[in-house]
């Protein structure tokens, strides 16, 4: 592939994945917002994060089928057309004051449902769209850009303009959404599973034919051999479900407890996104100067501090702090990680593959924020931040057991690292 058509595809990719990743960070404070006025109780509010990621939990493994099934952009581009979709529909219910809790549960569900077949999808064709030795680079724009976009921008934005009117928040949201499928079709590039890549890397055979849940076990059996794969999604099943009981609680907990308004809970919730930024700007230096194992171990310092910190110093300027380098942290995992595995995993099995580790770990999102309203219920937003604390803690030991330099070097066998973002492991080797 030429050098100028792989720049393209790398800015088309950041690109997408700031428009969506801007409405998804705007729906992200929107929905919740919505749901404070229409009633009083934390944990139907939390309800509101429930939807938004069971579909994690409910769909994952036959949309990594379908994913390896189909041609992956156009799969993104008609999720993408999806959520439009559904955002529209919200602004036609706010403009005829017509909201309600379970419109805004069944929006939810369904942005979400979404939202797993484009985040599947796009992760899978970026193998095909960048040669191998750039996988790295972009990852870590691609983080950079998520976080940025869904984590701070996203939300800030969102906070600001629903202080303006529900609608003008929602109406964004439409516009990113539908700027996030056009730049879909710009890709160059073919992305059926079996393609070969862009690097001369082959994509392996045609697949025969099978059922579906003989190709879904085919996806969870290579995760379960991959010992350290395997570990580290298990890992972040816990991180996760208390990323997701974080991001739960906290409108209850800015607007309550903080006595913060819509923007400054948008400001707050931002915080994250600017710990993702430092941490994609800062991940070679990183690797470089610690390893790639302990780059991923800074995920679950991080999460531990963001729980720890709301639990027992309710100051708004400390949990925007801890929410910063619970952001940094999630960006050091999320670009060393998702490079593994691209170098790692088949391009045959990275749908299902794909799948399987978010059926593992991003499954828990809706568990998070599910356990996350019902504790609220019961001991407080003070007692639900501190027992998720704990939770964060649980994964620390096997991690450190298992995610060792020897074992990043064994999954490594046979592939070339990347330069630039796993040099860190390299300078230990």
């Amino acid at each position: 592939m030429e050098g100028r058509t792989v720049r393209w595809n790398e800015a088309v990719l950041v690109g997408f994945t700031v428009a969506t990743n801007l409405a998804d960070g705007v729906a992200k404070i929107v929905l919740p917002l919505l749901a404070v006025g229409l009633t009083d109780s934390p944990g139907l509010v939390a309800g509101v994060g429930l939807t938004l990621t069971l579909p994690w939990l409910l769909a994952s493994l036959h949309v990594g089928v379908l994913v390896d099934r189909g041609d992956r952009r156009r799969l993104a581009a008609a999720a993408n057309l999806v959520r439009l979709a559904v955002v529209l529909g919200l602004l036609v219910a706010v403009a005829a004051g017509a909201l309600s809790l379970p419109l805004l549960y069944l929006a939810g569900a369904s942005i979400g449902l979404a939202e797993v077949v484009a985040n599947s999808a796009v992760g899978a064709l970026v193998p095909a769209a960048v040669p191998r030795e750039r996988l790295g680079r972009v990852n870590a724009w691609i983080a950079g850009a998520e976080t940025v976009a869904n984590e701070f921008a996203g939300p800030a934005l969102g906070g600001l303009l629903v202080g303006v009117g529900a609608a003008v928040a929602l109406g964004s949201s439409a516009m990113a959404f539908a700027l996030g499928a056009v730049l879909l079709v710009l890709l160059a590039g073919r992305f059926r599973a079996g393609a070969p890549g862009p690097g001369g890397r082959e994509s392996g055979r045609e697949r025969e034919p099978g059922r579906v849940r003989a190709e879904m076990v085919e996806g969870l059996a290579f995760l379960w051999r991959q010992r350290l794969l395997r570990t580290m999604s298990l890992t972040i099943a816990a991180l996760v479900a208390c990323w997701s009981a974080w991001l739960a609680l906290l409108p209850s907990y800015a607007i309550r407890v903080l006595d913060l308004d819509p923007a400054g809970y948008g400001l707050l919730l931002g915080s994250i996104g600017v710990g993702g930024l430092l941490g994609a700007v800062l991940v070679t230096a990183v690797n470089r100067l610690l390893g790639v194992r302990w780059a991923l171990f800074a995920d679950l310092v991080g999460t531990i501090v963001m729980m720890i910190v709301p639990a027992v110093f309710p100051d708004a300027w400390a949990v925007g702090a801890a929410a910063l380098l619970g952001g940094m942290g999630g960006t050091l995992w999320t670009v060393n990680s998702r490079t593994l595995a691209q170098l790692v995993v088949p391009d045959r099995l990275l749908g299902r593959y794909g799948a399987a580790a978010r059926l593992l770990s991003w499954g828990t999102l809706p568990v998070g924020a599910g356990l996350a309203g019902g504790l609220a219920e019961v001991t407080g937003l003070t007692g639900a931040f501190a027992i998720f604390a704990v939770v964060a803690a649980v994964p620390v030991v096997p991690f450190l057991m298992t995610v060792t330099d020897r074992e990043i070097a064994l999954a490594q066998r046979g592939s070339e690292l990347d330069h630039e973002i796993l040099g860190g492991f390299r300078n230990k080797h």
